[in-house]
C-alpha cells in the first residue's frame, strides 16, 4: 500500500509535493500569502458579526484571543529557530525571521482568525436558526442558552420536538 493510499481522511499533499514543477509550487507559494490582502475584510467581518451578537444581548462570546495557541506554547523563536536548505540562493526557506513571521505570525493568527469568526457564525445561526440538519451536530462549540425562537413561546411551540430540546440551543431542554 502506497503511503499516500493509507490514510484516507487526510489531505495528500507531501507524498506530490516534490513531484510537481517548480514554477506550480512557486505559484502555490504565491496564492498562500496573497490571501493577507483579503485579512482586513475578514477581520472586519468577524468584528461585525462579534458586535451584532454582543448588540442583541450576548454574553460570554469568545474572543480572537481564545482561539490563539499560547506564546508560551510555541517551540521556536528568533534565536533557536530552524530553518532549511534553500533550494536557490535567495530562498526565504533559509531566513530565521521567515519562519518566525511565517509560523509564530501568520499562520496562527489566520487561523484562529477564521476558527472565531466560523465559531460565531454558528452562535449566530443557532440563534437565528434552531432547526436541526445533518451538519447541526458540528456547531456545539458555538451552543447557546435559547435561540430567538425559544424565548418566544407561542414561537417555540411550532417546533419539531427534536428543534425544542437540542441541547447546542437550549440549556434547559424538557424531558
Amino acid at each position: 500500500m502506497k503511503a499516500c493510499q493509507s490514510c484516507a481522511e487526510r489531505v495528500n499533499i507531501g507524498c506530490r509535493h516534490q513531484q510537481m514543477p517548480v514554477i506550480s509550487r512557486a505559484i502555490g507559494l504565491l496564492f498562500i500569502y496573497l490571501p493577507i490582502l483579503t485579512l482586513p475584510f475578514v477581520i472586519l467581518s468577524a468584528y461585525l458579526t462579534y458586535w451584532s451578537l454582543k448588540l442583541v444581548g450576548a454574553e460570554n462570546v469568545k474572543s480572537w484571543s481564545d482561539f490563539l495557541p499560547e506564546r508560551a506554547s510555541h517551540r521556536y523563536n528568533l534565536k533557536n529557530q530552524i530553518t532549511m536548505d534553500g533550494s536557490f540562493k535567495f530562498s526565504m526557506a533559509q531566513s530565521k525571521l521567515f519562519w518566525i513571521l511565517n509560523c509564530t505570525w501568520y499562520c496562527p493568527y489566520s487561523v484562529a482568525l477564521f476558527e472565531w469568526h466560523a465559531y460565531m457564525v454558528k452562535v449566530v445561526e443557532n440563534w437565528w436558526c434552531p432547526f436541526t440538519h445533518d451538519r447541526k451536530n458540528g456547531y456545539t462549540n458555538g451552543a447557546i442558552d435559547q435561540s430567538f425562537w425559544h424565548i418566544y413561546p407561542e414561537e417555540k411551540a411550532k417546533l419539531h420536538e427534536d428543534d425544542k430540546n437540542n441541547p447546542i440551543f437550549t440549556e434547559t431542554a424538557e424531558d
